[in-house]
Order: C-alpha cells, then sequence, then structure tokens
C-alpha cells in the first residue's frame, strides 16, 4: 500500500507545490508528539511489578473508561474559533485559530501543532479565494463579453452576407453556394495557433452603425472608440485592426473570404480560452479534495498518537472552511460544459469533454519491447557493419568511401543522438515532476514521452546502420558505385517523405508541431515567440554541423557528383563557399530575431542581451569559416585571422557561459542560501549542480577548440569533427535540462498552472 504522503506528492499540482498544506512538517510535529510520550510509558513501566492473570481484564476496564471519558470530553478538547483580520479593503479575511480546552500532558508541542494546522488552514483558504476570484473574473470576461461578442459578429455577417447574396440575386447575378459554414472549424491540435495574419490598413466604414445597433463598437483607434454622451455603449476592440471591412461598393468574395477568416481565428482563441478556463478549475477542484484528503490523514494519526478525539472537532471547521464550502467553482464548470457544448460542438457533449479534459495515454509495455527490439538490432547491425567496413578496408585514405557515406550517415547520427538526449530530458523531468508539457504548451494526449522519443531514436539508426550494411555489402561485391551511392540519397528521401507524410501514422501531431515550430524560426519575426519555439531554436544553434552536413548532401546529389565522383564541386565552388556562411548563421540569425520580436513584444530589455549573445556566436562562425578558407588556400593572411578566430571565440564562449549559468539556469547567485547556485533547487543532491557547471564549462570550450583543425591523415579529422560535433550535442541535452527546471521554478514561485491565452476583443470604454 502506497504511503499518503507519496500519494500526494504525486497527485498534487507541481507549480502549486508551496500552497498545498505542508502535510510533511506537519508530520513531523505528530511525530514530536509521539517522542514526548515515551519516557512516561517507560516510567509506567518501571512501576509495574510483573504480570498477573487480571492483566487483560484491567485493559479492557481501562479502555471503555477511556472511551466514555472522551467521548464525554470530546467537545471539550479543542475549541475553534474564526475571526475576520482587519487591514483589507474587502472588509477583512476569515482566519482560524484553536485554544485547547483540554489540559494535555503534552501541552508545548501540541500547541505547535494546532498552531501549524491552523497556519496551513488559513493558506490554502487564502490561496483558493485568489484563485477563485481570478478565474471567476475570466470566466466572466468569456462568457459575458468575449462570446457575446463573437456571436453578434456572426450574426451581423451572416446578414451582411444574406443581403448581399439576396442584391445579387436581384440583379440577376449567379452566386455560388457553400457547402459549409464559415462557423465551424475544425479543432487544432495545438490551441496556442491562433491565426497570426498580417495587418491590414483599416478603413471608416459604413458597418460600425450596423454594428452599434446592436451594442458593439468595433473600433481602430482611441478617437474612434469614443461612443456617443447619453448612450452608454459597449466598446470592444479587435486585436486586429481590420476586423469588420464593409466599403460602401459591393463586397467581393474575396473580402468576405476574409471577414469570415477572421471570424474563424477569433472563435479559436475563444475555443482555447474556454478549455484553459475549465482546465484551471479543474485544478483547483483537484487542489481542494487533496488538500481535504490532508488534513484528514494529519488529525487521524494525531488521535492516534495523543489517544484524544480532536480530529471529528477540527475536521468540521475544515468541511465549513471556504475552500470545501464554496461551490462557485462546480457552478462555473457546469456553465462552461453547457456553452462549450452548444456553440463549440455542435450540441455533441462527449465531442465537447474530449477537448475540454484531454485523456493521457498511458505508457505501453509493448513500446517497451518494441524499444529494446529496435536496440538490439541497432547493435547487432552496427557490429556487423563494423566488422565488413574494417574487412573491406574502407576507411583507408584510397577510398573514396567517406566522400560518399559520411556527410549522410553522419547527419542522421547526430540526429538520433538528439533525440535520445530528448528522450533521457523528457525521463528525467517527469522524474523530477517538471511540467514540461505544460511549459511547452503540448497536448497531453498526443505529446512524446519519454519511451516514444527512445522508440524513434533507435528505429531511426536501425533503419540507417542496415542502409549502410547495404550499401557496403553492395560496393564490395562489385556493383556499379554511381547505382550504389544512391542509397543515401534514397534514404534522406525516404525521411523526408515520412516527415511530411499527412497520414496519421508514425506521430503525426509530433511531426507536424515539428514542421509548424520550423516555420516560426524561420519567419521568427513575423511569428509571436512562445517557449517551445526560442527552445527548438537553440537546439539548432548545436546542429549547425548537421546543417553542413544536409549542405553537403543536397550538393552531392543535385551535382550529380554521386555519379561522376568529383567531390570538388561541392568544395571548391564559390556557391557552396558561400551558402556555408549562410547555414551557419542562419540558426543564430533565427535566434537573434526570435530575441527582438520578444523584446518588441514585451518591452524586456534582457532580450535585446541576449540578442546580443547570438550576435556575438554569428562573429565567432564567420571569423571561423573565413580563417578556414584561408587556411586552405594557405594565404598568408591566416595568421592574423587566427588572432581573431581567437578573439572572437573567447568573447562569445565567456558570452555564453554567463548567460547559461546566470540566465538561463538561474545559477551562480552569490547571495544564495545555496552557495552559488539558487534557492530553490530541484536536485537535493547540490554536487550535483557545480558538476554540472564544470562539464558545460569543458564542452562550452571543447565546442570553440573547432578552429583548431588536426591533420591526421585523410579520414581522421571527419571523426574527430563528429565527435566534436556529439559532445555539443550532450552538451545541449545537458542544457536542457536545467533550462526547464529554472523555467519550472519561476512558474512555481509565480503559481502559474494555467496558460493566459489571448482573447481576441478587449474593452476599451466601459461606459
Amino acid at each position: 500500500m502506497v504511503k499518503f504522503s507519496k500519494e500526494l506528492e504525486a497527485q498534487l499540482i507541481p507549480e502549486w507545490k508551496e500552497a498545498f498544506v505542508n502535510y510533511w512538517q506537519l508530520k513531523k510535529h505528530v511525530k514530536k508528539i509521539k517522542l514526548a510520550q515515551k519516557p512516561k510509558q517507560v516510567q509506567n513501566a518501571n512501576v509495574d511489578f510483573g504480570l498477573s492473570i487480571f492483566d487483560p481484564v484491567r485493559a479492557v476496564i481501562s479502555r471503555i473508561s477511556d472511551h466514555f471519558r472522551n467521548a464525554g470530553q470530546n467537545s471539550e478538547v479543542i475549541k475553534v474559533k474564526s475571526k475576520i483580520t482587519e487591514g483589507k479593503d474587502d472588509g477583512g479575511e476569515q482566519v482560524y485559530e484553536t485554544e485547547l480546552v483540554q489540559l494535555f500532558s503534552e501541552e508545548d508541542e501540541v500547541k505547535q501543532f494546532f498552531e501549524s494546522l491552523d497556519e496551513e488552514l488559513n493558506k490554502v483558504n487564502q490561496f483558493y479565494k485568489t484563485r477563485e476570484a481570478e478565474f471567476l473574473e475570466r470566466g466572466d470576461q468569456l462568457i459575458n463579453k468575449q462570446l457575446q461578442t463573437l456571436n453578434e459578429r456572426k450574426q451581423i455577417l451572416s446578414d451582411r452576407r444574406r443581403k448581399s447574396l439576396s442584391s445579387k440575386s436581384s440583379a440577376g447575378f449567379t452566386t455560388p453556394s457553400y457547402t459549409s459554414s464559415p462557423w465551424n472549424s475544425d479543432y487544432s491540435e495545438s490551441p496556442t495557433e491562433y491565426c497570426e495574419s498580417p495587418i491590414e490598413t483599416p478603413r471608416k466604414e459604413d458597418a460600425s452603425a450596423t454594428v452599434e445597433k446592436n451594442g458593439v463598437n468595433f473600433v481602430v483607434s482611441p478617437k474612434e472608440s469614443k461612443t456617443k454622451k447619453g448612450n452608454p455603449t459597449r466598446a470592444i476592440s479587435m486585436l486586429w485592426e481590420d476586423v469588420l471591412k464593409n466599403p460602401k461598393k459591393e463586397l467581393g468574395p474575396g473580402t468576405d473570404f476574409i471577414n469570415r477568416k477572421k471570424n474563424q481565428c477569433a472563435e479559436k482563441m475563444i475555443r482555447g480560452a474556454f478549455v484553459e478556463l475549465y482546465r484551471g478549475l479543474g485544478l483547483l477542484k483537484t487542489y481542494s479534495s487533496l488538500n481535504m484528503m490532508a488534513f484528514t490523514k494529519i488529525l487521524k494519526k494525531f488521535d492516534k498518537v495523543s489517544n484524544e478525539q480532536a480530529s471529528a472537532i477540527y475536521l468540521q471547521v475544515v468541511k465549513r472552511s471556504y475552500f470545501l464550502s464554496s461551490d462557485k467553482v462546480v457552478r462555473l464548470m457546469d456553465e462552461v460544459e453547457s456553452l462549450f457544448t452548444k456553440h463549440f460542438a455542435n450540441n455533441d457533449r462527449k465531442k465537447a469533454m474530449k477537448f475540454l479534459t484531454p485523456h493521457q495515454h498511458k505508457d505501453s509495455h509493448m513500446l517497451t519491447f518494441f524499444v529494446g527490439l529496435s536496440t538490439g538490432c541497432f547493435v547487432t547491425l552496427f557490429s556487423v557493419y563494423g566488422i565488413l567496413a574494417h574487412l573491406c578496408g574502407m576507411f583507408s585514405p584510397t577510398t573514396s568511401y567517406m566522400e560518399t557515406v559520411y556527410p549522410v550517415f553522419s547527419m542522421f547520427a547526430l540526429l538520433s543522438l538528439h533525440l535520445f538526449m530528448y528522450g533521457c530530458n523528457l525521463f528525467l523531468w517527469k522524474s523530477s515532476r517538471i511540467n514540461y508539457n505544460f511549459i511547452f504548451e503540448f497536448q497531453p494526449s498526443t505529446a512524446l514521452k519519454y519511451r516514444d522519443a527512445f522508440l524513434i531514436c533507435t528505429s531511426l539508426m536501425t533503419a540507417v546502420v542496415a542502409a549502410m550494411v547495404i550499401h557496403l555489402v553492395l560496393l564490395s561485391n562489385g556493383f556499379s558505385p554511381q547505382q550504389v551511392d544512391a542509397i543515401p540519397g534514397i534514404l534522406l528521401l525516404m525521411f523526408i517523405t515520412l516527415l511530411i507524410c499527412p497520414l496519421n501514422v508514425f506521430y503525426r501531431p509530433t511531426r507536424f508541431c515539428f514542421l509548424r515550430v520550423i516555420r516560426n524560426i524561420v519567419f521568427s519575426p513575423f511569428y509571436k515567440v512562445l517557449m517551445v519555439d526560442f527552445f527548438m531554436a537553440d537546439q539548432l544553434t548545436s546542429q549547425i554541423p548537421l546543417l553542413r552536413h544536409m549542405e553537403s548532401t543536397a550538393c552531392y546529389f543535385i551535382a550529380g557528383s554521386f555519379k561522376t565522383h568529383r567531390y570538388e564541386t561541392c568544395k571548391t565552388g564559390k556557391f557552396y563557399r558561400e551558402a556555408a556562411y549562410f547555414i551557419s548563421f542562419a540558426p543564430y540569425f533565427w535566434r537573434a530575431m526570435q530575441c527582438a520580436r520578444r523584446w518588441y513584444d514585451e518591452s524586456d530589455t534582457d532580450h535585446l542581451a541576449n540578442m546580443g549573445k547570438y550576435v556575438s556566436a554569428m562573429v565567432a562562425a564567420g571569423a571561423r569559416l573565413t580563417y578556414e578558407r584561408l587556411t586552405h588556400a594557405q594565404h598568408p593572411e591566416s595568421k592574423l585571422w587566427m588572432a581573431i578566430v581567437l578573439v572572437t571565440s573567447l568573447v562569445a564562449t565567456t558570452y555564453q557561459l554567463y548567460w547559461d549559468f546566470v540566465k538561463d539556469w538561474g545559477l551562480l547567485n552569490p547571495k544564495s542560501k545555496n552557495p552559488w547556485l539558487r534557492d530553490d533547487l530541484i536536485v537535493k543532491n547540490k554536487s550535483i549542480y557545480y558538476l554540472s557547471i564544470a562539464f558545460n564549462f569543458v564542452l562550452r570550450v571543447a565546442w570553440v577548440e573547432t578552429v583548431v583543425r588536426f591533420s591526421i591523415g585523410q579520414s581522421e579529422p571527419r571523426l574527430l569533427e563528429f565527435f566534436l560535433a556529439s559532445l555539443e550535442v550532450i552538451r545541449r541535452g545537458h542544457w536542457n535540462f536545467y533550462r526547464l527546471e529554472n523555467e519550472h521554478l519561476n512558474n512555481v514561485g509565480k503559481f502559474r498552472a494555467v496558460k493566459a491565452v489571448p482573447l481576441p476583443f478587449r474593452d476599451t470604454d466601459s461606459d
């Protein structure tokens, strides 16, 4: 049977942990009461002069007398008083204080226990009130303003389209029929996709008069948002400035489509807000029930230790307290269910609950079996490949095997290593109770588990090594190199096809989420930056060797080098050399643009400082590429550029290390209670943090050491490059854990357990 303390630890809301009953501290108080009774028990044992045949009878009589004595004094053991504190704008808040009516033998310990119990009860009540008020305000805004405004817009646009169709039909025009209603849009995999579209130029139109008749004023500027005196109106403005267009001239199909698209986006945002509101109400309900269970368990433990019946008295007070007696949350949940079913699920309650309460898929033992099977196949095939390559002498300097195989297969190897590190991160985050799904805004029903990541990783590497074995066997058996060397290209084509495959196979939600995030990264200035966007962009900065291998592979197959075996085309070509700069700059540039967009949205200068880090990394990468070109050409200025590379790399690395430790990890705080760490730590062993700091420092320096090109034979430099690239991937996976730990602790400190979904309409004038 699982102890309640472990059950509570597993079920409580991580971001609200500090607001829960401190069950563990109360247990310590109960233990102190128990320890205080031991000396008296020993003293009573010394008075005993031996056993007697009447001892069982005496024990029964003693228990009966204690029972009647406790029953008679049950109402006089403790007395819980409530009072209203002063100094609050709302008239004060209700707090509880317990007085000991009966004299306890361990009065000091019992008094401390009930004082702590009162503090916990008052803390729970106050937190519940605060969160309940926030959710009620959010619900009122959604139901009475956002949803009502959306329905009014639907009606206005519907009337306008009907009028337009009737005018065209009366004029003799034929109009196309609409096969589906513009208001019913499909559910998105991610509720955070909020239709960010380019802003168009607003125009003053006749639609405003029609809208004002319905009590809504869609405004574009503060001047237009002023309502008429004596006629109070609820003025609502859209975040988009061109929400409603109805020019005096006849509207065409394109304009009508734009309006319907805007309305669908607004509906999607409101729907996502309803889902998050319902989730928050469910968390608050769980918070209430878990705290009630904790109070019940700890009071029963106290009764057992003190041999008194105080739990019944105190539990009556707990049941009458606000966090249990208030039914506002339950009533709002019922109202949200009803409205969501009516407006967003076509009165299908089963469909509505599917989105309001998404169920997480449980880990299957079959998944573990397939992970083990894929791992075994990969190890076997890799061993076979190593033996065959050694026997055939494929890694000797006289062969061109490394020219054809290395770029493609090393690219897949680095990708698989990154997936493996991500799977390790998922396992550690889950073990540490870090709510990564909430931080990344993943859907619980489709988010990857660590076993899924391991299965993708091992399956991919098994396919890659199998292709390498086939390529090697065919090449050693005398097949034409022009045909055999197409195998890496076929493997790459199969991988890209699977990635963009629209069929619901092989983790389609994850694949599409990945493509959507990559799109947001590439066009980062034009999209609002979410946590998952800049987190993935940081991963790309550690995969520049993989991007360079993609460049080599694309050139290898597009230029036809796999047929002619003229590899100098993809090494000395002007376009190839210039593209190398772009590929090395791109991840840092995208990340810098994300910082600029976040500074524009949030007006936080820290984002500009973070952008400077990536600009310094771009300068160091450019200097390193220039030095590499001059060294190969034996240019006399290579020594000067060597000094430039060392200076720029040193500056960039120092900048990155500072940001890693201080900003991303929140460590190196000299005033912390944990020396040079931070106040809150998830990992209990502090030495792990110091080792992680040293490990990250060494790997950062190892990555800078790539400016020194060792020349040992013709194949060894590639293996050294792959080894250093792998170290950078490992460093990034190690960085990921502490980065998300720090983000989770920030959420915990601010009690953020529900996403703040942006709303399409906002109040501009309440009167």
